[in-house]
């Protein structure tokens, strides 16, 4: 798993072209949003100054945008819809992300909906109570530290928006992983493991609200679908990395009444 890139164009379009460069950005996007090497795009415009504009697009990787994107069909025709507006680019940079990240107070954490410290330290209470009794997980962690639960609550708080705790303590995602190689865990262990984590959720009441529950399963998921990964034989371990964070995804296209 590598950082994304996040590339910034700024513009500095004159006000009686900016419906034109509008569209032309429309017919761009339809571009960007078939090239595999995108990740998601946006277009802002300045409120203090309505010639000022942002286009931000992140990218895979900075290779792949260089020599991926810039190599294709479909930069042809990028280009050519929004080509005629570069003479008015001020800045076009690539970033990486880095560690200083978060969430504002106006849309709660996953963190703070589920209850804090208390409810994850609950849940890998219950979680391993179960762990330890079940025929099939039971052997994968034999002889498990006292401390094991606790540095998992750590690292779930963190991962759902909490204090970076676990980050502090242990370190970062390269930690984790790497406490899973050489492991062997099979898809029956991930399925089951997945599965007693959300009976203990239900145990340990954490909240059972759809988009709660989506959120927390589809981490549930990810996660374990690349301890197996790095469990396997002959992986290499990533470099070192910051936490991922997960947090609240989109509504589904129809929602019952």
């Amino acid at each position: 798993m590598t950082a994304h890139t996040v590339e910034y164009i700024r513009y500095l379009i004159p006000e009686q072209q900016s419906a034109q460069f509008l569209a032309a950005c429309t017919r761009a996007a339809v571009q960007l949003a078939a090239a595999p090497q995108c990740v998601d795009y946006e277009l802002a415009r300045s409120e203090e100054d309505f010639e000022h504009y942002v286009l931000r697009i992140t990218w895979t990787s900075t290779e792949d945008h260089v020599e991926g994107f810039r190599e294709s069909e479909l930069f042809t025709d990028y280009v050519a819809d929004i080509g005629p507006f570069d003479r008015f680019i001020e800045e076009t940079r690539h970033y990486k992300p880095t560690t200083v990240r978060g969430t504002g107070a106006s849309l709660p954490t996953l963190y703070s909906w589920a209850g804090g410290a208390e409810a994850f330290t609950r849940l890998t209470e219950v979680f391993y109570d179960k762990v330890l009794k079940d025929e099939v997980l039971a052997p994968v962690f034999a002889g498990l530290a006292a401390e094991h639960a606790s540095h998992v609550a750590s690292w779930l708080g963190e991962v759902f928006g909490g204090p970076p705790s676990y980050s502090e303590t242990q370190g970062g995602h390269g930690h984790m992983v790497a406490r899973h190689l050489g492991k062997g865990i099979t898809e029956i262990q991930r399925r089951r493991w997945v599965n007693l984590l959300q009976d203990a959720a239900d145990e340990a009441e954490l909240p059972t609200d759809a988009e709660f529950r989506s959120a927390f399963v589809a981490y549930a998921e990810w996660g374990t679908r690349l301890a197996v990964y790095f469990s396997g034989p002959d992986v290499v371990p990533p470099a070192e990395q910051p936490i991922p964070r997960w947090t609240w995804g989109p509504p589904p296209p129809h929602r019952g009444e």
